[in-house]
């Protein structure tokens, strides 16, 4: 039996509440306020940077310009006209480094800065600059193998029309996912079709378990990784010397159309040899290091091999700072000599990621390679070492130097990763986050101590006296430490605000990571302008989602349970999706959510039927009145009034919450 009209809206309304967010980016209001220009402290720290590397060295700029063919020009923008790549932003970015910027960071922001089509060696091109990682074309009998299809379907189809001007115009013959991380996938339909792949039979490549852990890695806490990750990636902030020059890994991330192509074959073995339109490929597999589903590979024929994201032009990080699972340094450091291994025995003569660019040479790719392996084996092994000492997260990072040897070395600096963040990694990695104190066992929440502290020094104005004097001598993590104090203690207090914008610039001026950067000047921004008023939208994600199995949404829905509304409540919800033959039993037991496949229950408060595009459109904030009131595709038997109550029992943060204020 269908609802009446008025029935379906009210449900409709509260199953908006499951809505993953709302359109990117107001702003709430803030103390206003401009960028401020760089203070003696940071002109003096960052010439201590230009006098201790060699930044004048050529041989970065002549591997990142090398078989350069041709350069975009113009934007690449969404479906609602929204500029996703412009070609032009960072020109800027170039000759001596401003006073705003570190000038070990302008050098590779300058390297990532040679965008286009590249050809690698016969038979091997690259698009970079498209999006923040690398389509990489590889020549076949009949068409082009791609490797890796950026992040979103425009900028996808934009690299892969370019190349075709350029080059003349080839079929797709196969696609090679590297590794479950989106902006290796998520372009995929801009580069073809499931239908597409389906009629002309096209290989689609990834390592093992690719599917699983491509579409579960932003279901569970997306809302939060998406809101840190407009800090790690510089999102909001203006292309300029005061404000985002890099990320890394690549310029900036196209936030378009994400996608995903199901694999038709799988790379099972450690080494798995596979031909693909007359090209021989030898897969590695090499999960649980830089992602958890990875590999790498190499082309016997060409003398290449393609490192894919464990092999990269800067450190990694080992947990990045929008969040995710800990990464393993140790694993990471048995990969890269394996890759020593395996470029050694294939005779390798030229090496290429899917971010940043190549190089060639066996005895330049070799001690890159052993460069990155050291870098990991050291973090982690004198990590463990201070450990065993007693020392805490914070005084290990602040005590741990890489040798000269690995200094020195540019391709495995930490432009992207930071060797301070990668220190408390390892430490997570086998202790946990608390540090065995146990004054850290159950600390007063940061709102509630920074009250206390502010009273015990004399109220705001007093901090902000003694901030304002630490960062007139050049000490602002020590001026940080003290605002972040008085910001959260005194919400109102807008000359805390303004000082601690001004103190997290200086040292995002100073941060030769581009993700430091872009978190300390963001968080400026957001001190003076305020955190976003919408979060990010899942609509651009629904063609992915339609790919998530649907227990993942669930475990979500479990998740974001009210627990504390939940307790004594004893509901039983029939979920069944019409499309997908798809029945599934959700009920409350001890204020938890749970839920099994099964013929639907007889004893359950309410039956919800529905398609599955309806429901993904409901997780994802995106379906409407017109398709769902007006749809004969939803009905629901049984009570609405239960049905009702247990879908107001279910929160769905917005993503805006703020960060650096309370």
């Amino acid at each position: 039996m269908k609802t009446p009209r008025m029935n379906r809206s009210l449900l409709l309304a509260l199953l908006a509440m499951l809505a993953a967010g709302l359109t990117a980016c107001g702003r709430s209001g803030g103390i206003g306020g401009a960028s401020a220009d760089a203070t003696p402290a940071t002109l003096a720290a960052n010439a201590q940077f230009a006098k201790d590397l060699p930044l004048d060295d050529p041989q970065g700029f002549e591997d990142a310009r090398r078989g350069f063919i041709a350069r975009p020009s113009g934007q690449v923008r969404g479906a609602d006209g929204s500029v996703l790549v412009d070609f032009d932003a960072f020109k800027f970015v170039g000759g001596p480094a401003p006073d705003t910027v570190n000038p070990s960071l302008w050098r590779h922001a300058a390297l990532n800065a040679q965008i286009g089509l590249f050809k690698v060696v016969d038979g091997i091109y690259q698009l970079r600059g498209f999006d923040i990682a690398n389509m990489t074309l590889i020549e076949g009998k009949t068409g082009w193998i791609v490797v890796d299809t950026l992040t979103a379907r425009e900028s996808a189809a934009a690299a892969l029309a370019f190349a075709r001007q350029q080059l003349g115009h080839r079929p797709v013959s196969a696609i090679v996912f590297t590794h479950s991380h989106a902006d290796h996938f998520g372009g995929a339909l801009g580069v073809a079709t499931a239908e597409e792949v389906a009629a002309r039979k096209i290989p689609v490549v990834a390592p093992a378990g690719f599917m699983e852990e491509a579409t579960s890695e932003n279901v569970m806490v997306g809302t939060a990784m998406g809101r840190r990750s407009s800090y790690q990636f510089g999102k909001d902030l203006p292309r300029s010397a005061k404000g985002l020059v890099d990320t890394g890994l690549g310029k900036n991330v196209a936030y378009g159309s994400f996608g995903i192509l199901p694999p038709n074959q799988l790379i099972t073995g450690d080494t798995q040899a596979l031909e693909l339109d007359g090209v021989r490929f030898v897969f590695h597999n090499v999960p649980g290091a830089e992602a958890p589903a990875e590999l790498s590979f190499h082309l016997p024929a060409l003398k290449a091999y393609g490192g894919a994201e464990n092999l990269a032009q800067t450190m990694h990080n080992l947990l990045p700072v929008r969040g995710a699972k800990v990464r393993d340094a140790l694993r990471w450091a048995s990969y890269m000599q394996q890759a020593l291994d395996q470029v050694s025995a294939s005779g390798a003569e030229v090496y290429f990621g899917q971010h940043n660019w190549p190089i060639w040479g066996r005895e330049r790719i070799a001690r890159f390679i052993t460069q990155h392996r050291d870098v990991y084996k050291y973090t982690h092994d004198q990590t463990v070492r201070l450990i065993n000492a007693g020392l805490t997260p914070r005084e290990i990072a602040d005590q741990i130097r890489l040798p000269k040897s690995l200094q020195t070395h540019f391709g495995a600096r930490g432009y992207y990763g930071d060797l301070r963040h990668n220190v408390k990694a390892v430490y997570q990695h086998y202790l946990g986050a608390y540090d065995g104190n146990p004054a850290n066992l159950d600390p007063l929440p940061p709102q509630a101590s920074a009250k206390r502290y502010l009273a015990l020094m004399g109220g705001p104005d007093k901090v902000v006296a003694a901030a304002q004097q630490a960062f007139d001598q050049g000490e602002y993590r020590w001026a940080a430490e003290l605002l972040n104090q008085a910001v959260f203690g005194a919400p109102d207090h807008g000359g805390a605000k303004a000082l601690l914008a001004r103190t997290y610039e200086q040292l995002g001026y100073q941060s030769e990571a581009a993700t430091w950067r872009n978190s300390y000047l963001t968080a400026a921004q957001e001190l003076r302008q305020g955190p976003p008023t919408q979060g990010v939208s899942r609509a651009s994600f629904l063609e992915m989602l339609a790919q998530t199995p649907t227990e993942r949404f669930l475990e979500a829905m479990a998740a974001g349970l009210k627990g504390p509304d939940a307790e004594g409540k004893d509901l039983k919800i029939n979920l069944v999706l019409s499309d997908s033959r798809e029945s599934w039993v959700l009920w409350i037991e001890n204020a938890v959510l749970h839920h099994k496949r099964a013929e639907p229950a007889a004893n359950a408060n309410a039956t919800l039927t529905l398609t599955k595009k309806i429901f993904i459109g409901m997780m994802a904030g995106t379906a409407g009145i017109k398709d769902t009131l007006l749809s004969d595709d939803l009905k629901v038997d049984g009570s609405k009034v239960d049905l009702v109550r247990f879908f107001t029992l279910i929160d769905k943060a917005p993503g805006t919450f703020a960060i650096v204020t309370r």
